[in-house]
């Protein structure tokens, strides 16, 4: 998508987890009339503001801050959902005269804003069932004679968009990849996106990371999770219950682990989250978004300052 200068403003920060995203969003925002808007799909929801490292009140309280635990843990939510979401916070800005800056690290939110999404009909609750039902490995053999270009482009071990792409094609007799070429609802083609993905060294990442999953076990992550295990209507298999550290610290406080059992496994779950969303930063959006491996907020903001006067 080509820049235009007629086309209305965004900022865009994304990249993995503890990257230094939330406190570059919140410098752009002071230094530009800002408002910072959520794109991580942990943040939305308000009963983990820790565990999801959620800006904090003060933070917050810095500048304008929307689509942050604005969904509570009961309630289903998902990318077209935050899109819409997204989409009125953005013309909202835009409005007020300010200049929306999205910032998270859900590359899913992201290109279902921008690129809009496959309007892939129902599932056949029947196939699904069938389907989901499936040992990884059949389903694999299975798409490679419904979908073999999906087949050979995933891999067989993944389970979930294995089963995906398989009870699509089943379902509406159509690929997965035929649908998302019809995608529809992006914002992409009347906004301009001023884009700067952080990729810091991966050992400073990792270590960042372990760091502040040990802050947030010793600082009200353990009672943000026995608040959240206490309710009776948030289903098992909620999204919210899924977020890194809840398990974890449920199978401690179960006494099923220690804390330091808790503490490595959350830290390899995260690392391995990371690991995941750097490879996808670093190479599907498009080419001629900055990437930068700086780790410090002064000298992004200079460079971002750099981007939004292009």
């Amino acid at each position: 998508m080509a820049n235009s200068p007629d086309r209305p403003r965004v900022a865009l920060i994304a990249g993995p987890t503890a990257s230094g995203k939330s406190a570059l969003a919140i410098a752009i925002a002071r230094a530009h009339d800002g408002v910072v808007i959520n794109a991580d799909s942990a943040q939305v929801y308000r009963d983990l503001r820790i565990l999801s490292a959620r800006p904090s009140e003060e933070e917050e309280a810095q500048a304008p801050h929307r689509l942050f635990g604005h969904v509570d843990g009961a309630d289903s939510y998902s990318a077209p959902a935050w899109s819409k979401d997204a989409t009125r916070e953005i013309d909202a800005a835009h409005a007020a005269g300010k200049l929306p800056i999205l910032v998270g690290g859900t590359g899913l939110y992201l290109r279902t804003l921008i690129d809009g999404i496959a309007p892939v009909p129902e599932i056949d609750p029947a196939i699904r069932d069938v389907v989901r039902a499936m040992p990884v490995a059949d389903a694999a053999a299975a798409l490679r004679s419904a979908d073999p270009q999906a087949a050979a482009r995933l891999n067989p071990a993944d389970t979930t968009r294995i089963a995906r792409a398989l009870e699509v094609v089943r379902s509406t007799g159509r690929t997965l990849a035929d649908w998302q070429r019809d995608r529809t609802g992006g914002i992409g083609d009347r906004i301009a996106i001023s884009a700067m993905i952080l990729l810091p060294q991966r050992d400073w990442l990792t270590e960042r990371c372990d760091r502040r999953l040990s802050a947030m076990f010793d600082g009200g992550a353990v009672e943000e999770v026995a608040a959240l295990l206490a309710r009776d209507d948030i289903a098992p298999q909620a999204s919210v219950r899924r977020a890194i550290g809840v398990i974890e610290i449920e199978r401690w406080q179960q006494g099923e682990w220690t804390r330091d059992d808790a503490l490595r496994e959350a830290r390899f779950a995260t690392r391995q989250y990371a690991k995941r969303q750097y490879t996808w930063f670093r190479n599907q959006p498009p080419a001629d978004w900055l990437r930068s491996s700086e780790t410090e907020t002064c000298a992004l903001s200079c460079q971002f300052d750099t981007l939004l006067r292009k």
